[in-house]
Parts: C-alpha cells; structure tokens; sequence
C-alpha cells in the first residue's frame, strides 16, 4: 500500500528547463508546487574544477543509469527490439536541471515554418510534395502567437546574439551581446559571405557578460573554458535551472523540491487524474503525491512512457495510424564535414555555443521546387573547446591505433575543423514509440520501445546539406575534405545528436495530437506534458529555446485552469449555502 500524502496544487515530474520554469512561475503567483526529481540536488559549486573528460563525456556522470532503467530498440516492426547498453544517439539527463546543466547552449526560436509546415508546404509546393508516409503536421500554434514567451525565456537565460539576417525581424535585440568572433570563426565568416551566405553569431546561454534576469538571478559571463556539453558549468555561466529557475521558485516558499522521487505512474482514481506514484530511492517505500494538476516535464522518452504506462491518452498504431501517444518520434541527424588544412588552429578554449552560422539553407529560405525534400538545416562551424578524447580527429585511412596515429592525431588536433549542420527530420509513419512486450525497467514494468529508421527524406537532406557545408570549407582553404555518411541504417550506438522529439505532440485536433497549444491532454484536463516530445517534428535548430517558450505558456494554461476550478468550486459552496 502506498503511503498517500496531502494533496498539493501541482506536483511537476522532472526539473529539467520546462519543469522548473513551470514550478518557478505557478509558485510565484502563489501556487503550492512539488517537485520530483529522480536524481540529486546539483549546485554550481558541484562542478568546480570537474574537467574530467572520461568520467562526464566517455562515463556518463550525468546521464541516467542504463542498468536500472533503460529502452530498446529497433529499426522496423519485424525485427526484435534489444535493450540499449551504453549511451550513443541520445543522452537522457538526471539530477535537477536535467539536461538543461548539460548541454551546449545553443538557444533558438523555431521558425514561423516550422510551426504551419504542412499548410505552408501545401501552399507552396502542393499537396503532393511529401508522401502521406510523413506524419507532417501543423503544431496549432503560430510563430507570432509564441513570440512573448520566447522573449520571456531569453530574458531568463540572458541570451547572448543578434539578428538573424534571414530571420524574422526580432521585436528587441537579445539581453546580452554576441560571445567573442576568434581568428578562426572569422575566417568561416568571411568564407560564408565569399559564397554569398549570411553568417552570423550563434544565440548562446553561455553568455558574454555578467547578467541580472527579471527573477533578480545573476548569470556570470563565460569563461571559455571549453567544458560545456556533458558537463556542468562551474562558473555559473551557462544558463541553467540550477542558476536560474529553481532559485526563483524556492524563494517564493511555495515550492517543495523531493530528490530520489522517481515517478512510475500518473494515478487516475475515479475516472479522473489525482496525482503521481513514486519510488522513494532511499527507502524504496512507494509513495502516492495527490495534486489538482500534474505536470509532466521529463525527457522526451520518459514523457511518454509514463503516459504509456499511465494509459493515459491513445497508443500511436503505425498501421492503423490511430492514437497519438508514441506518435512523430524524430532524432536530429546531423550532417558535417572535416576539413584538414596546411595551417594551425588554436582551438582549446571556446564555449558550447561559441559558433558562426548560416541559415540560408534552413526552413523554406531557398526554393524546394526541384529537390525531393522539404526545409533544411542551419549550418555552424563551432569552438566549443577541443578535448583529446572524444575529438581527436585523424584523416582517412589512418589506423586509430599505433605510431602513425599518434602522429597524425597530434597534427590533426591543431590543424583540423569540422563543420555541422542541425538538419531537419521529418515524422514517418513507422517511426515512433510504444512499450516493449519483453523488457522491464527495475519496477517491473515494461521498457520503452523504439522503432525508428533513416528515411529517404533523411538521405535527400543530408546529400544536400553535406555537399554545403563542404564547399564552406574548401572555400576556406582545407586541402582535404571529409564529409560525413549515413549508414544503411541506423544505428543507436554512434555518437549522434540527442535533440529527439516527439511522442506526446501537441496540434490543433485531438485526432492527430496529444496535448492542445497549451499543453494541456486533450483526454485528461488536468494533465500538462511539456518537453521535446511535443513537438511534431525536428526542426533545423536546436530545440531547447522553443522549449522554455512552450513551457511559460503553458504555465499560464495551468493558472488559469487553475483559477477557473476555483472559482467554479466557490460558486459551487456559495449555491450549496444557499
């Protein structure tokens, strides 16, 4: 029997970036708010001098623990999914600030496209321009209508950038300037504007200054100390919700932060949703939080595995295409390319979202009449840092073992760039989640499944994409280029990209989506899922800014759901009294 608490306002599961922006803004109006962390409480002095690259980057300090909770995978529908051993495609986050301590910064506003691409490609291009196998949708929300949360979210994170020459007009310029241009993003720069492109500064959350946020929250400015993505910043320079969201709902005294709660089940008694059921990871005694509203914010993975595991909402079913929940999973591919060159580089400090880039073959900025894909991707060149580990790049034909790839490894370091792109990956029918049949977590229930393949779109993209970015570095002087490939199929174990999105995607039809433009499930009115997983499909950027816009919205949805159950509640009383 579980052990049953007092009921709260709202109990949010996760404290990633829409967790806790949820839990800062409700506990500021003055909402009671619980928040359930798997993980441990991290700090910024957590991370003082953690430059240890095997234990973060090759370990996995940060990541959750394969061993006790894992998911499977496989390519198609008939083939047997296997559990995943070791991290590869994606990293899922624990602790707070999940992966919102982790990552590299990179802080974007989808574009207006993105948000209509299935209305806006019909238009344009017609009906016919992408088969019906694409699961593409509208996402029931406009780019303008998000236009104040996006701000709000930058204003938070002290967004260091400036206007995107092939962007829409942006309505203020970022709270902080551009991080510094180096030598070696100059010479990208100027070989970009050779080709007649558009380069300009990646928008960064490590940012260039010392920066006060509306929340009254300092956020230090970077230090280009090179160890940003897998790690925390020891600086408090990156923004996080460690720095910045969940100070802010702490000190309202209206929020309650429990670590080692992992939540297993959203519970439904009486035909209606009353709150989570949780693991305490000390005692292992389980435990029953009642709550008004229940407000999902893990990864994209977990997401809807709890609403799986919940039944809540209708499984997604690839040959039906009935139900919702596991539908549209996507997983950034990115395209790139080497360039090795006849002079060095000093290319050991930098940020994660230090970085030149390009839009103009992103979103619909170039004519699709005669290519047999749709959108695109922006393309960078970053210095992030170089580590001898995990980037230490030789050209092709070189052993990775023995003298001569000591040699060549030792050249290559100084004398090496790489160019990607964050490409767009369009939903297809067969790409999706669900629960696996055979796999349980240590709970005893079922693992998440992936089914997921390259797609032709994919391979039509990335062929496009590459053949860019290479001539990017040629006109930047590389004697040699190496651009990357797609393999038959894929394959989760090689490091890729861990933007995944989908499985729990909002729109404007409670046919085709999960939660409407508020979040809110349209089958269960007093559940919010927030995260990448609602999104329909992956964009050309990365997604975190459009999360943390995404999720200050909905926190508004929630108060006013919130407010409204009150006051019907109150009148309820007042016609009883009477």
């Amino acid at each position: 029997m579980a052990k049953r608490l007092d009921k709260t306002d709202v109990v949010v599961v996760g404290l990633g970036w829409a967790g806790s922006i949820v839990a800062a803004e409700l506990s500021k109006i003055g909402h009671n708010v619980v928040g359930l962390e798997r993980g441990k409480e991290k700090k910024t002095e957590d991370y003082l001098t953690a430059h240890d690259e095997y234990r973060y980057v090759i370990g996995h300090e940060m990541m959750q623990d394969l061993s006790r909770e894992t998911l499977t995978y496989r390519n198609s529908t008939d083939e047997e999914a296997l559990p995943m051993r070791r991290y590869g495609a994606f990293l899922i986050g624990t602790d707070v600030g999940g992966g919102g301590v982790h990552w590299n910064g990179d802080t974007w506003r989808y574009h207006p496209y993105d948000f209509e691409i299935k209305s806006q490609t019909d238009e344009k291009y017609g009906a016919d321009k992408i088969s019906d196998e694409y699961t593409i949708q509208d996402w029931g929300i406009t780019y303008e209508e998000l236009v104040p949360y996006f701000s709000k979210y930058e204003k938070n994170s002290g967004v260091s950038g400036e206007q995107n020459p092939l962007g829409p007009e942006r309505e203020e310029s970022y709270p902080t300037p551009p991080l510094k241009e180096t030598p070696v993003l100059t010479e990208y720069k100027e070989a970009c504007e050779r080709l007649g492109y558009h380069p300009f500064m990646v928008p960064a959350s490590t940012i260039s200054q010392q920066y006060v946020n509306p929340d009254g929250q300092t956020i230090n400015a970077c230090q280009y100390c090179g160890f940003c993505e897998k790690f925390g910043c020891e600086w408090g320079a990156k923004a996080s919700p460690i720095v910045t969201t969940i100070p802010t709902a702490k000190e309202t005294g209206n929020f309650e932060l429990r670590t080692g709660a992992n939540v297993v089940e959203i519970v439904k008694e009486d035909g209606k949703v009353t709150g989570v059921l949780y693991v305490d990871l000390l005692t292992q005694e389980e435990v029953m939080q009642p709550a008004d509203v229940v407000v999902v914010t893990s990864h994209t993975t977990n997401n809807t595995k709890l609403l799986l595991h919940s039944k809540l909402g209708t499984p997604y079913d690839p040959e039906s295409r009935e139900g919702s929940v596991g539908k549209n999973y996507c997983l950034h591919i990115t395209p790139s390319a080497t360039g090795f060159f006849d002079k060095e580089y000093n290319t050991v400090t930098g940020a994660g979202a230090l970085g030149i880039v390009i839009d103009d073959f992103n979103n619909d900025n170039f004519d699709h009449t005669d290519l047999d894909f749709i959108h695109g991707a922006s393309i960078a060149l970053k210095q992030t840092g170089k580590r001898p580990i995990e980037q230490n790049t030789v050209p092709p034909g070189v052993k990775n073992w023995g003298a001569e790839f000591k040699k060549e490894s030792i050249k290559a370091f100084t004398q090496s760039l790489t160019s990607h792109a964050q490409m767009i990956t369009l939903p297809h029918r067969y790409n999706y989640l669900s629960l696996d049949p055979t796999y349980k977590d240590d709970y005893g229930r079922p693992l998440l499944r992936v089914t997921y393949d390259l797609t032709e779109h994919d391979r039509a993209a990335h062929e496009f994409i590459g053949g860019k970015i290479e001539g990017i570095m040629e006109e930047m002087g590389a004697t040699q280029v190496v651009r990357s490939e797609l393999p038959d199929h894929f394959d989760i174990y090689p490091a890729h990209n861990d933007h995944i999105v989908g499985g729990t995607i909002m729109g404007a039809d409670p046919e085709t989506s999960v939660v409407n433009n508020y979040l809110q499930m349209w089958d269960e009115d007093n559940v919010f899922v927030i995260g990448g997983s609602n999104f329909p499909h992956n964009g050309g950027y990365n997604p975190t800014g459009t999360v943390g816009a995404l999720a200050y919205r909905a926190a508004e949805g929630i108060d006013m759901y919130l407010e409204d159950n009150r006051q019907l509640a109150s009148a309820g009383e007042v016609a009883g009294a009477n």
